[in-house]
């Protein structure tokens, strides 16, 4: 009975807990929060300092006894206590403009497809510790086709790519579940990592974490581009150990992302093999869909309508998608309580 009460005094909410970056719909609102999923913890008290946009100021700039991390590590859970209060920091967040001293929302959030029975269970444990009433899981592609309005619940194939900061999911949907799927550990960051690998080995540069991000965001591409882009790269001289910087091309970028590149796509293709013929004829006529962070890389839609011989395109808002599509559901969880993931050993609450 308190349940329904606090329920009645809480904003249903649907989480997209990326390894990047959370998102947070609000029931009636859409959405309200997008910070970086990441917290700043004190290892000599254990005390939490900061957490999102606060937090990621911090990266790469703490003294010993101050680190600032991301408790989830390819999509899953990795520091559970730390997880379980950024989830309390974001959900106290969207209740602090109402009345709710107690909040007890119901919450949807987006989860990799590739997960286990365990990692499940943890993401769900952590948002009920957190304060949840209820807490349902999606896929983060369901979430996105979801999001960007494919028709999922009908019987035609529907293909979502969705490159995320630690995984990259390639799913075709039809009516409500997934037929053919890849998840993926390669996605935004492995990228980033890219272009630090690569400033190590062709300039002798150390480059942060931060640093590789702005560069790949801005110069970086999977298709040759029509007008050449360039940017100062800044970083340490591995030799000297002093300031060094040296001005890169995107063409250089893109050699640095082409092997990380070439796994994405030979994925997608790969999901395509394995996709029934009906199913591959209505995703010729209706096209590959991309979404996430990594789908804004310049010229990827290019390359993979070239590799795949379909039409590709980006979705409007990308970022945005998993997180619209658990608000979605939120909001017609009974109609869509089919797309939900269901758990083994789980009572569902539906």
């Amino acid at each position: 009975m308190f349940n329904k009460l606090f329920g009645y005094l809480s904003h249903n909410i649907g989480i997209d807990l990326g390894t990047a970056n959370t998102l947070v719909y609000v029931e009636g609102k859409g959405i309200v929060i997008n910070e970086p999923s990441v917290v700043a913890v004190n290892k000599k008290t254990g005390k939490i300092l900061a957490i999102g946009k606060e937090a990621k100021k911090m990266v790469g700039k703490t003294p010993g006894h101050i680190v600032a991390t991301r408790p989830l590590v390819d999509g899953v859970i990795s520091d559970f206590e730390v997880t379980e209060q950024m989830l309390k920091y974001f959900i106290d967040k969207v209740h602090q403009q109402s009345f709710s001293i107690f909040p007890r929302p119901r919450v949807v959030v987006g989860v990799p497809s590739g997960v286990t029975e365990v990692e499940k269970k943890a993401v769900i444990d952590a948002t009920i510790s957190a304060g949840a009433r209820e807490a349902y899981l999606i896929e983060e592609p369901m979430a996105a086709a979801i999001g960007v309005r494919l028709p999922v619940q009908d019987a035609a194939g529907n293909m979502i790519v969705d490159i995320g900061g630690g995984t990259t999911e390639v799913a075709v949907i039809s009516l409500g579940g997934i037929v053919a799927s890849r998840s993926l550990r390669i996605a935004g960051d492995e990228l980033s990592e890219n272009v630090i690998q690569f400033a190590r080995d062709e300039f002798n540069l150390l480059l942060g974490e931060k640093t590789a991000e702005e560069i790949k965001i801005a110069i970086g591409s999977a298709y040759p581009l029509e007008e050449k882009l360039e940017m100062p790269m800044r970083g340490r001289d591995l030799v000297t150990g002093l300031p060094k910087e040296v001005t890169v091309t995107d063409e250089h970028v893109r050699r640095a992302l082409s092997r990380s590149v070439k796994i994405l796509v030979d994925n997608i293709k790969a999901t395509i093999e394995e996709t029934p013929p009906e199913l591959v004829a209505d995703i010729m006529s209706k096209g590959i869909v991309l979404v996430g962070g990594g789908g804004m890389l310049k010229g990827l839609d290019k390359l993979v309508s070239e590799q795949t011989k379909m039409p590709v395109k980006v979705a409007d808002d990308p970022l945005t998608a998993v997180a619209r599509g658990a608000g979605i559901v939120l909001e017609d969880i009974d109609k869509l309580k089919e797309v939900l993931v269901s758990m083994k050993d789980e009572k569902s609450p539906i």
